[in-house]
């Protein structure tokens, strides 16, 4: 066969689409338990953030999960409001079950203010406790629909279930410098102490456009709008509303208030 023949060139092509295929496929396979490691690594980071429990995104993987052992997590059926002590806590993934047959469901058009269509029934919940074993945060994983994407974080709520803790996101699509700052430190600290419920516990949270001022009235349960990006507001507003409500967290919530600030 010639050198610059069409088979051989055709020959040479395939080979090499084979090889780099096999690579390709070898180096995926090795290195998934590393990615998946990462992946929960920057998980229990952004929770621990949202927390306060740790200050820094370049705090070590070692610190990161030492500091993870002062959190409990619990798998919640979130229409009971009940633990789920018969299906592994670790291994279960609520955003891969929403649209499965054995847990998903698919939320009513009229009640899907978070515009997400599908949840699971079953959802974990973080307990952060402290030396004493008293629970001292609840953090809620949420997401919801805002301009571009579905944004992901955790809700952190005091043991009262209603006053905000702290907030944080760990994945979305928004635009950088518009949207995107729902990463922002400051307008993250902002929603420290803020009253995302009412008396009777309803979820009653606000995302203003401007700016809340000292003579905002019912500041407590109003966030800055973040400036150029409405629709993302909107988004967190109806996103944190949904999870705080009836079709969301509110059963166990609610036995969290009957229990003292546990379950």
């Amino acid at each position: 066969m010639q050198n610059d023949s069409v088979k051989k060139t055709v020959l040479v092509a395939f080979l090499l689409c084979v090889v780099c295929s096999v690579l390709v496929s070898t180096a995926a396979v090795v290195l998934k338990p590393n990615q998946e490691r990462n992946k929960m690594l920057d998980i229990k980071k952004n929770l621990l953030l949202a927390t306060g429990l740790i200050k820094s995104s370049k705090t070590s993987a070692e610190e990161i999960n030492r500091t993870f052992e002062q959190v409990e997590t619990v798998l919640i059926d979130l229409e009971s409001g009940e633990k789920v002590d018969d299906v592994p806590v670790d291994t279960f993934d609520a955003y891969k079950e929403a649209k499965g047959a054995k847990y998903g469901l698919r939320i009513p058009g009229e009640l899907d203010i978070a515009g997400i269509k599908y949840r699971s029934k079953l959802s974990k919940i973080y307990l952060i406790k402290d030396s004493s074993g008293e629970v001292t945060q609840i953090v809620l994983p949420v997401h919801g629909k805002g301009l571009w994407s579905t944004m992901y974080g955790f809700l952190a709520l005091a043991p009262d279930t209603k006053t905000v803790e702290g907030l944080g996101f760990y994945a979305h699509g928004e635009t950088p410098g518009l949207g995107g700052e729902i990463e922002n430190p400051n307008w993250i600290r902002s929603w420290k102490d803020k009253v995302v419920m009412d008396e009777d516990f309803n979820p009653h949270l606000l995302v203003i456009k401007g700016m809340v001022g000292s003579d905002t009235p019912e500041r407590e349960r109003k966030i800055d709008g973040l400036s150029g990006a409405t629709l993302t507001s909107v988004g967190v507003q109806h996103m944190v509303n949904y999870w705080l409500g009836e079709h969301g967290y509110a059963e166990v919530l609610k036995n969290i208030r009957a229990n003292g600030g546990s379950l």
